[in-house]
């Protein structure tokens, strides 16, 4: 797997991004990696039945949990998966060039527009425009944005020309957005007209069963680009990804392997090198369950998907391991 544009898989359809934030990105390619969770697998089952529709949908999340992968499946799974999917940090723009970003701006319309310029409007015409941080966005601009929601067109900024635009607008949020519009900070009409459909994506913490498949996931990814030949994790550093909160999400968590796929001196990672803090490697019996299933699950993929290999490997008979993966829920 090459270059940074990663989305990672959950179940069939689950995806999380890892990536570097930035205020404006038109993305196109993802690669992945499966994830198991019930909770994330939830949030993708709704994303992919709701994608064939053009409904605009809210994603609610901590940060670093992956809302914008949710967006970035919905998009892939619509009518407009061939068009930009154009992603827009509402948090980084500054007040005054709110409109000019997102609606454009012609040469001479201000003091430093030396050229015409497209805004995000214009950029994901017939596709996709994904707003983060969409609690953050100024309430003039939520003026101008329900407008343009209402009429399907807009001025660039600095012109008279108007322009037709046809997109589909997804937006993410971890604020309390009901909140927000008792407060008056963010305008009703166009909290409902943004949350025809709300997608809750869950933090890392409630996903236990998806820590160590994504940690290996990262852990191959930044041995082969930083070129450096490791064999996995401890036991102990199993543990304790697996005690940890990760206030940061995925995000977080794609930091500390990089960090300790750097700093490792052993082909084994270890604890020491995660730099993980208040963390909790006790022997916890759900720790241990969940050990047990990523076991199991390893096993089985490397035996493509032989039951009776398998067991053979445990030192079972076929049916205690078909009754404990079941117990396990593994299928």
């Amino acid at each position: 797997l090459r270059g940074q544009n990663r989305l990672v898989l959950g179940g069939s359809l689950h995806w999380i991004f890892h990536m570097l934030k930035q205020p404006v990105i038109v993305r196109k390619e993802c690669s992945f990696v499966e994830r198991t969770s019930e909770a994330a697998r939830k949030s993708a089952s709704l994303a992919r039945r709701v994608a064939p529709s053009d409904l605009s949908v809210m994603i609610f999340g901590s940060s670093g949990s992956g809302k914008e992968v949710i967006a970035q499946m919905i998009h892939r799974y619509s009518d407009r998966r061939d068009k930009p999917f154009v992603a827009v940090n509402c948090g980084s723009i500054p007040n005054d060039l709110q409109a000019s970003e997102f609606f454009g701006v012609v040469k001479g319309a201000f003091t430093g527009a030396v050229a015409d310029r497209k805004g995000h409007f214009e950029t994901a015409n017939g596709g996709t425009l994904f707003l983060d941080e969409v609690g953050n966005m100024p309430y003039s601009m939520q003026i101008l944005l329900l407008r343009v929601l209402q009429e399907k067109e807009f001025n660039p900024v600095g012109s008279d020309k108007v322009k037709h635009t046809d997109v589909r607008i997804i937006s993410a949020t971890n604020e309390d957005m009901k909140k927000a519009v008792e407060e008056g900070r963010f305008r009703e009409d166009l909290y409902y007209r943004l949350a025809e459909l709300e997608i809750v994506q869950p933090p890392l913490k409630d996903c236990k069963d998806d820590i160590l498949p994504l940690a290996e996931f990262f852990r191959r990814e930044h041995s082969c680009r930083i070129r450096v030949k490791n064999e996995g994790f401890t036991e102990e550093a199993k543990a304790c990804m697996l005690g940890y909160d990760w206030p940061g999400n995925v995000r977080e968590l794609n930091a500390k392997i990089k960090r300790a796929v750097i700093v490792a001196d052993n082909v084994l990672l270890d604890v020491c090198d995660l730099g993980l803090d208040n963390v909790d490697c006790s022997d916890n019996p759900d720790i241990r369950i969940i050990q047990e299933k990523e076991k199991i699950r390893n096993l089985l993929e490397k035996n493509h998907g032989n039951v009776s290999k398998t067991a053979v490997e445990l030192g079972c008979s076929r049916t205690a391991l078909y009754k404990k993966m079941k117990k396990l829920g593994l299928k």
